[in-house]
Protein backbone atom coordinates (compact mmCIF):
# COMPACT_ATOMS: atom_id res chain seq x y z
CA UNK A 1 0.00 0.00 0.00
CA UNK A 2 1.70 3.10 -0.87
CA UNK A 3 2.59 5.44 1.97
CA UNK A 4 0.78 9.06 2.65
CA UNK A 5 3.19 11.84 2.46
CA UNK A 6 2.90 14.15 5.53
CA UNK A 7 4.55 16.83 4.50
CA UNK A 8 3.38 20.26 4.95
CA UNK A 9 2.57 21.12 1.21
CA UNK A 10 0.97 18.11 0.83
CA UNK A 11 -1.49 18.69 3.61
CA UNK A 12 -2.48 22.30 2.31
CA UNK A 13 -3.00 20.52 -0.67
CA UNK A 14 -5.70 17.75 0.47
CA UNK A 15 -6.93 20.97 2.79
CA UNK A 16 -7.74 22.63 -0.22
CA UNK A 17 -9.26 20.06 -2.00
CA UNK A 18 -11.26 18.83 0.71
CA UNK A 19 -12.77 22.44 1.50
CA UNK A 20 -13.54 23.17 -2.39
CA UNK A 21 -15.63 19.46 -2.13
CA UNK A 22 -17.42 20.65 0.77
CA UNK A 23 -18.11 24.12 -0.26
CA UNK A 24 -19.14 22.32 -3.57
CA UNK A 25 -21.52 19.72 -1.83
CA UNK A 26 -22.78 22.58 0.28
CA UNK A 27 -23.64 24.73 -2.85
CA UNK A 28 -25.63 21.89 -4.72
CA UNK A 29 -27.58 20.62 -1.72
CA UNK A 30 -28.28 24.87 -1.14
CA UNK A 31 -31.82 25.47 0.63
CA UNK A 32 -34.31 28.47 0.19
CA UNK A 33 -33.43 31.44 2.48
CA UNK A 34 -35.71 34.33 2.59
CA UNK A 35 -32.96 36.84 2.79
CA UNK A 36 -31.17 34.94 -0.41
CA UNK A 37 -30.67 37.98 -2.32
CA UNK A 38 -29.49 40.14 1.08
CA UNK A 39 -26.20 40.99 -0.34
CA UNK A 40 -26.43 40.30 -4.18
CA UNK A 41 -29.63 42.41 -4.82
CA UNK A 42 -31.21 44.23 -1.96
CA UNK A 43 -33.85 45.94 -4.04
CA UNK A 44 -35.26 43.15 -5.65
CA UNK A 45 -38.39 42.47 -3.48
CA UNK A 46 -39.34 46.22 -3.71
CA UNK A 47 -38.86 46.02 -7.68
CA UNK A 48 -41.44 43.17 -8.09
CA UNK A 49 -44.18 44.45 -5.64
CA UNK A 50 -43.72 47.58 -7.48
CA UNK A 51 -44.31 46.23 -11.19
CA UNK A 52 -47.09 43.90 -9.97
CA UNK A 53 -48.81 46.65 -7.95
CA UNK A 54 -48.70 48.81 -11.11
CA UNK A 55 -49.74 45.75 -13.22
CA UNK A 56 -52.32 45.08 -11.20
CA UNK A 57 -53.45 48.33 -10.72
CA UNK A 58 -53.38 49.02 -14.83
CA UNK A 59 -55.61 45.27 -15.06
CA UNK A 60 -57.26 43.95 -11.71
CA UNK A 61 -57.49 40.30 -13.64
CA UNK A 62 -53.74 40.54 -14.24
CA UNK A 63 -53.20 39.36 -10.50
CA UNK A 64 -54.98 36.14 -10.75
CA UNK A 65 -53.15 35.60 -14.01
CA UNK A 66 -49.38 36.17 -12.27
CA UNK A 67 -50.85 33.40 -9.43
CA UNK A 68 -51.72 31.43 -12.14
CA UNK A 69 -48.48 31.08 -13.92
CA UNK A 70 -46.66 30.05 -10.83
CA UNK A 71 -49.04 27.31 -10.40
CA UNK A 72 -49.34 26.04 -13.67
CA UNK A 73 -45.19 26.26 -13.25
CA UNK A 74 -44.56 24.39 -10.25
CA UNK A 75 -46.98 21.91 -11.03
CA UNK A 76 -44.76 20.67 -14.06
CA UNK A 77 -41.17 19.36 -13.04
CA UNK A 78 -41.20 21.71 -10.32
CA UNK A 79 -40.83 25.85 -9.56
CA UNK A 80 -38.28 26.17 -12.40
CA UNK A 81 -39.42 28.65 -14.56
CA UNK A 82 -39.66 26.33 -17.66
CA UNK A 83 -43.54 27.43 -17.84
CA UNK A 84 -42.43 31.23 -19.10
CA UNK A 85 -39.75 29.03 -21.88
CA UNK A 86 -40.55 29.88 -25.31
CA UNK A 87 -42.49 26.90 -26.86
CA UNK A 88 -42.98 23.36 -24.81
CA UNK A 89 -45.33 23.90 -21.97
CA UNK A 90 -46.46 27.65 -23.16
CA UNK A 91 -48.26 25.46 -26.17
CA UNK A 92 -50.39 23.10 -24.45
CA UNK A 93 -54.13 23.37 -24.20
CA UNK A 94 -54.42 24.23 -21.02
CA UNK A 95 -51.68 27.18 -21.36
CA UNK A 96 -51.77 28.49 -25.00
CA UNK A 97 -53.84 31.61 -25.24
CA UNK A 98 -54.94 31.39 -21.73
CA UNK A 99 -51.95 31.68 -19.82
CA UNK A 100 -51.27 35.69 -19.76
CA UNK A 101 -48.36 37.97 -17.78
CA UNK A 102 -45.56 36.69 -19.03
CA UNK A 103 -44.61 40.67 -20.36
CA UNK A 104 -44.86 41.86 -16.54
CA UNK A 105 -42.53 39.32 -15.91
CA UNK A 106 -40.15 40.04 -18.51
CA UNK A 107 -40.38 43.50 -17.14
CA UNK A 108 -39.61 43.21 -13.77
CA UNK A 109 -36.22 40.48 -15.41
CA UNK A 110 -35.18 43.86 -17.30
CA UNK A 111 -35.04 45.96 -14.37
CA UNK A 112 -33.53 43.07 -11.95
CA UNK A 113 -30.65 42.83 -15.14
CA UNK A 114 -29.89 46.23 -14.94
CA UNK A 115 -29.35 46.79 -11.35
CA UNK A 116 -28.40 43.17 -10.83
CA UNK A 117 -27.17 41.59 -13.32
CA UNK A 118 -27.67 37.70 -13.79
CA UNK A 119 -28.47 37.16 -10.13
CA UNK A 120 -31.88 36.83 -9.73
CA UNK A 121 -33.82 33.91 -11.47
CA UNK A 122 -37.29 34.30 -13.33
CA UNK A 123 -38.59 31.44 -11.11
CA UNK A 124 -37.89 33.35 -7.19
CA UNK A 125 -39.57 35.91 -9.37
CA UNK A 126 -42.25 33.92 -10.23
CA UNK A 127 -43.00 33.18 -6.83
CA UNK A 128 -42.73 36.78 -5.42
CA UNK A 129 -45.07 37.83 -8.15
CA UNK A 130 -47.54 35.49 -7.60
CA UNK A 131 -47.20 36.35 -3.47
CA UNK A 132 -47.49 40.30 -4.30
CA UNK A 133 -50.41 39.82 -6.75
CA UNK A 134 -52.50 38.55 -3.69
CA UNK A 135 -51.53 41.09 -1.28
CA UNK A 136 -52.49 43.87 -4.07
CA UNK A 137 -55.97 42.09 -4.35
CA UNK A 138 -56.59 42.41 -0.87
CA UNK A 139 -55.40 38.84 -0.07
CA UNK A 140 -52.82 37.37 2.61
CA UNK A 141 -49.04 37.60 2.37
CA UNK A 142 -46.13 35.21 3.46
CA UNK A 143 -42.95 35.11 3.33
CA UNK A 144 -41.33 33.59 0.10
CA UNK A 145 -38.19 31.45 0.31
CA UNK A 146 -35.96 32.70 -2.30
CA UNK A 147 -32.55 30.77 -4.10
CA UNK A 148 -34.49 28.96 -6.76
CA UNK A 149 -32.49 28.75 -10.42
CA UNK A 150 -34.00 28.48 -13.65
CA UNK A 151 -34.81 25.27 -15.75
CA UNK A 152 -32.66 25.36 -19.21
CA UNK A 153 -35.18 23.11 -20.66
CA UNK A 154 -39.39 23.56 -21.27
CA UNK A 155 -41.38 20.79 -19.71
CA UNK A 156 -43.57 19.20 -22.69
CA UNK A 157 -47.01 18.89 -23.80
CA UNK A 158 -47.39 15.89 -22.66
CA UNK A 159 -45.76 17.15 -18.68
CA UNK A 160 -48.70 19.72 -18.86
CA UNK A 161 -51.34 17.54 -20.11
CA UNK A 162 -50.07 14.50 -17.12
CA UNK A 163 -49.80 17.42 -14.05
CA UNK A 164 -51.49 20.27 -14.48
CA UNK A 165 -55.13 19.70 -13.19
CA UNK A 166 -58.62 19.76 -15.87
CA UNK A 167 -61.33 21.98 -14.90
CA UNK A 168 -63.65 18.60 -15.87
CA UNK A 169 -62.13 16.76 -12.80
CA UNK A 170 -64.44 15.14 -9.80
CA UNK A 171 -64.01 15.96 -6.49
CA UNK A 172 -61.75 12.64 -6.38
CA UNK A 173 -60.00 13.06 -9.47
CA UNK A 174 -58.95 16.80 -7.75
CA UNK A 175 -57.86 15.32 -4.36
CA UNK A 176 -55.61 12.86 -6.49
CA UNK A 177 -54.27 15.31 -8.58
CA UNK A 178 -52.84 17.66 -6.00
CA UNK A 179 -52.14 14.47 -3.97
CA UNK A 180 -49.61 13.62 -6.31
CA UNK A 181 -48.28 17.02 -5.60
CA UNK A 182 -48.01 16.33 -1.76
CA UNK A 183 -51.03 18.01 -1.28
CA UNK A 184 -53.72 17.06 1.58
CA UNK A 185 -57.28 17.08 0.31
CA UNK A 186 -57.71 20.18 2.67
CA UNK A 187 -54.85 22.44 1.27
CA UNK A 188 -56.28 21.06 -2.34
CA UNK A 189 -59.64 23.15 -1.10
CA UNK A 190 -57.31 25.94 0.08
CA UNK A 191 -55.18 26.58 -3.12
CA UNK A 192 -58.78 26.22 -5.32
CA UNK A 193 -59.72 29.53 -3.52
CA UNK A 194 -57.15 31.27 -5.81
CA UNK A 195 -60.45 31.16 -7.79
CA UNK A 196 -62.16 34.02 -5.96
CA UNK A 197 -60.11 36.07 -8.62
CA UNK A 198 -59.83 36.10 -12.31
CA UNK A 199 -61.98 34.82 -14.96
CA UNK A 200 -62.71 31.54 -17.41
CA UNK A 201 -63.18 31.65 -20.97
CA UNK A 202 -66.80 30.56 -22.09
CA UNK A 203 -65.53 27.28 -23.62
CA UNK A 204 -63.86 26.16 -20.22
CA UNK A 205 -67.78 25.53 -18.58
CA UNK A 206 -70.15 25.37 -21.10
CA UNK A 207 -71.43 21.62 -20.55
CA UNK A 208 -71.71 22.63 -17.05
CA UNK A 209 -73.50 26.16 -17.67
CA UNK A 210 -75.92 24.20 -20.10
CA UNK A 211 -75.92 20.67 -19.16
CA UNK A 212 -75.11 20.01 -15.02
CA UNK A 213 -78.06 20.57 -12.71
CA UNK A 214 -75.94 21.38 -9.43
CA UNK A 215 -76.03 24.80 -10.78
CA UNK A 216 -78.48 27.77 -9.53
CA UNK A 217 -80.86 29.03 -12.00
CA UNK A 218 -80.60 32.73 -12.17
CA UNK A 219 -76.50 32.39 -12.37
CA UNK A 220 -77.48 29.91 -15.02
CA UNK A 221 -79.34 31.85 -17.16
CA UNK A 222 -77.17 34.85 -16.35
CA UNK A 223 -74.16 33.02 -17.17
CA UNK A 224 -75.30 31.69 -20.59
CA UNK A 225 -76.11 35.17 -21.86
CA UNK A 226 -72.69 36.23 -21.23
CA UNK A 227 -71.20 33.34 -23.15
CA UNK A 228 -73.13 33.80 -26.65
CA UNK A 229 -69.73 34.52 -27.71
CA UNK A 230 -68.25 31.45 -26.83
CA UNK A 231 -64.80 33.09 -26.55
CA UNK A 232 -65.96 36.12 -24.02
CA UNK A 233 -64.87 35.58 -20.15
CA UNK A 234 -66.89 35.08 -17.01
CA UNK A 235 -65.33 36.25 -13.61
CA UNK A 236 -64.90 33.13 -11.26
CA UNK A 237 -66.47 34.94 -8.65
CA UNK A 238 -69.58 36.10 -9.61
CA UNK A 239 -70.03 37.71 -6.04
CA UNK A 240 -66.55 39.89 -5.67
CA UNK A 241 -64.52 39.13 -8.73
CA UNK A 242 -61.33 41.49 -7.95
CA UNK A 243 -61.47 40.83 -4.88
CA UNK A 244 -59.18 37.85 -2.77
CA UNK A 245 -62.38 37.16 -0.30
CA UNK A 246 -63.78 33.80 1.06
CA UNK A 247 -66.61 34.56 -1.16
CA UNK A 248 -65.86 31.44 -3.82
CA UNK A 249 -67.31 28.95 -1.02
CA UNK A 250 -70.13 30.85 -0.46
CA UNK A 251 -70.82 30.87 -4.00
CA UNK A 252 -70.38 26.88 -4.01
CA UNK A 253 -72.83 26.56 -1.29
CA UNK A 254 -75.71 28.43 -3.34
CA UNK A 255 -74.51 26.56 -6.44
CA UNK A 256 -72.72 29.29 -8.08
CA UNK A 257 -69.45 27.90 -8.94
CA UNK A 258 -68.51 28.41 -12.32
CA UNK A 259 -66.20 25.22 -13.15
CA UNK A 260 -67.24 22.10 -13.29
CA UNK A 261 -64.30 21.12 -10.46
CA UNK A 262 -65.23 24.24 -8.47
CA UNK A 263 -68.58 23.07 -7.81
CA UNK A 264 -67.04 19.88 -7.40
CA UNK A 265 -65.82 20.60 -4.19
CA UNK A 266 -69.02 21.36 -2.93
CA UNK A 267 -71.63 18.68 -4.28
CA UNK A 268 -72.15 15.84 -1.43
CA UNK A 269 -68.41 14.75 -1.53
CA UNK A 270 -65.37 14.32 1.19
CA UNK A 271 -64.53 18.40 0.82
CA UNK A 272 -68.23 19.93 2.02
CA UNK A 273 -66.73 20.43 5.36
CA UNK A 274 -63.89 22.49 3.99
CA UNK A 275 -66.23 24.02 1.93
CA UNK A 276 -68.39 25.28 4.68
CA UNK A 277 -65.57 25.84 6.92
CA UNK A 278 -63.85 28.48 4.72
CA UNK A 279 -67.29 29.76 3.43
CA UNK A 280 -67.94 31.22 7.49
CA UNK A 281 -64.46 31.72 8.46
CA UNK A 282 -62.01 34.04 6.35
CA UNK A 283 -59.26 34.40 8.50
CA UNK A 284 -59.07 30.57 8.90
CA UNK A 285 -58.92 30.70 4.69
CA UNK A 286 -56.66 33.00 4.43
CA UNK A 287 -53.87 31.41 6.94
CA UNK A 288 -54.35 28.11 5.22
CA UNK A 289 -53.79 29.77 1.62
CA UNK A 290 -50.88 31.58 2.53
CA UNK A 291 -49.46 28.34 4.11
CA UNK A 292 -50.30 26.01 1.13
CA UNK A 293 -48.48 28.69 -1.26
CA UNK A 294 -45.72 28.30 0.69
CA UNK A 295 -45.74 24.46 0.08
CA UNK A 296 -45.62 24.95 -3.51
CA UNK A 297 -43.55 27.55 -4.00
CA UNK A 298 -41.31 24.67 -2.44
CA UNK A 299 -41.72 22.07 -5.29
CA UNK A 300 -39.03 20.39 -6.41
CA UNK A 301 -36.97 23.88 -6.93
CA UNK A 302 -33.56 24.00 -8.89
CA UNK A 303 -30.96 25.58 -6.12
CA UNK A 304 -27.04 25.61 -6.10
CA UNK A 305 -25.30 24.38 -9.19
CA UNK A 306 -28.24 23.26 -10.87
CA UNK A 307 -30.20 24.68 -13.37
CA UNK A 308 -29.08 28.53 -14.32
CA UNK A 309 -29.70 32.36 -14.35
CA UNK A 310 -31.63 33.12 -16.91
CA UNK A 311 -30.52 36.49 -18.47
CA UNK A 312 -34.06 35.85 -20.64
CA UNK A 313 -37.24 34.60 -19.02
CA UNK A 314 -38.12 33.34 -22.28
CA UNK A 315 -34.75 31.82 -23.43
CA UNK A 316 -31.93 29.61 -22.25
CA UNK A 317 -28.99 31.28 -21.45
Amino acid sequence: MASFNSSSSTITTFKFHLGAFLLLVGVASAQLASNFYGTSCPSVLSVIKSAVNSAVSNEARMGASLLRLHFHDCFVNGCDASVLLDGGEKTAPANANSLRGFEVIDNIKTQLESSCPGVVSCSDILSVAARDSVVALGGPSWQVQLGRRDSATAGSVSDVNNNVPSPALSVSGLISAFSNKGFTAKEMVALSGSHTIGQARCTTFLTRINNETNIDSTFKTSTQAQCQNTNNFVPLDVTSPTSFDSAYYRNLLNQKGLLHSDQQLFSGGSTDAQVRAYSSNQAAFRTDFANAMIKMGNLSPLTGTNGQIRTNCRKAN
